[in-house]
């Protein structure tokens, strides 16, 4: 797994990790069970604090994706059950899509439009899972 950073974006660093991993599970390049790189061997690849690599480890452990064993390392979680409630998710994902509606608004993007390309991305993703499915 290649993760990269932009210490330019304005978004946190340790969330640039977390979100990456996450793609990278959604996408299946990141296999359930599968180990990530130690925290250090983290930090020195993307030459960043241990601490920021810790964090970001972190923050997915507490979301539920990844678990840490003690003395093993981190592991991608086997299960695909999130273990947040759904109201939390609903929430997470809601104000991300906020966020997606008010661009269209200001790009003078209709309705019709945008449903019609988030059909699209939904059908390109799992096109891509049942991709990366048959490749394992």
């Amino acid at each position: 797994m290649i993760l990269h950073v932009n210490f330019k974006s304005g978004v946190p660093v340790y969330l640039q990790i977390a979100l990456q991993v996450k793609a990278a599970a959604a996408a299946g390049t990141l296999r359930p069970g599968e180990a990530l790189p130690s925290v250090r061997a983290l930090a020195e690849e993307l030459r960043i604090n241990r601490n920021t690599a810790a964090r970001a480890y972190s923050e997915l452990e507490s979301e539920g994706v990844v678990e840490n064993r003690h003395g093993a390392g981190c592991y991608l979680r086997a299960t695909s059950a999130s273990p947040l409630r759904h109201a939390v998710r609903s929430e997470r994902l809601g104000a991300e899509l906020d966020a997606v509606i008010v661009q269209a608004h200001h790009l003078q993007i209709p309705d019709s439009e945008l449903l019609s390309l988030l059909r699209e991305r939904l059908a390109a993703f799992r096109e891509r899972q049942s991709a990366a499915d048959r490749n394992s």
